[in-house]
């Protein structure tokens, strides 16, 4: 298999919701091996699928017990609430605390196409919060507040501007380049 980019903040491809999987057929199996692959090397716990451009509903993650493929995910109920630390393999090297429902009851497919449904809660419900957040075309940083974002938009645009200085001066600081 290969290992793809990972699109980043200022893609417009990461503020698209994205569309159902009609048929679960070998080019998906290949699609989330490819994005498995993908995760692990970034390396991250989640990876959705328009992250790297395909403007499909699926999302694989590994919470430390094997990788996992969950096609047309639905969150069906949610329930309390949760602070945590989390970042986004498309806003690389910053983190924030996020507040997410603390449980959640996900639906959706597994590769056979079999029905899957996860009650959970904590780390393993924000990764499926965080991954349908993306397949909605939203970003970590539309979970900040007005005076976060703003810092956060400030921060990705000096980063932005230091690689481009970089990348003129002969040196490229984008990780895989």
């Amino acid at each position: 298999m290969s290992i793809l980019p990972i699109r980043t903040y200022g893609d417009p491809v990461l503020n698209t919701v994205t569309t159902e999987i009609e048929n679960i057929d070998g080019r998906v199996a290949a699609l989330a091996e490819t994005m498995i692959e993908t995760m692990y090397a970034a390396p991250g716990v989640g990876l959705a699928a328009n992250q790297i451009g395909v403007q499909k509903r699926l999302f694989v993650y590994d919470k430390g017990e094997g990788p996992v493929v969950v096609v047309n995910p639905v969150i069906v109920e949610s329930e309390g609430e949760w602070t945590y630390e989390e970042g986004c393999l498309s806003v690389p090297g910053l983190s924030w605390e996020i507040t997410r429902p603390n449980a959640i009851h996900l639906i959706g497919y597994d590769l056979d196409g079999n029905e899957i449904s996860v009650e959970t809660d904590e780390f393993e419900g924000r990764i499926f919060q965080h991954e349908m957040d993306h397949l909605d075309g939203v970003l970590i940083i539309e979970r900040l507040d007005d005076d976060q974002r703003k810092e956060a938009k400030k921060l990705l645009r000096e980063l932005r501007l230091q690689i481009v200085k970089n990348d003129s001066d002969g040196l490229n600081l984008l990780p895989g380049e």
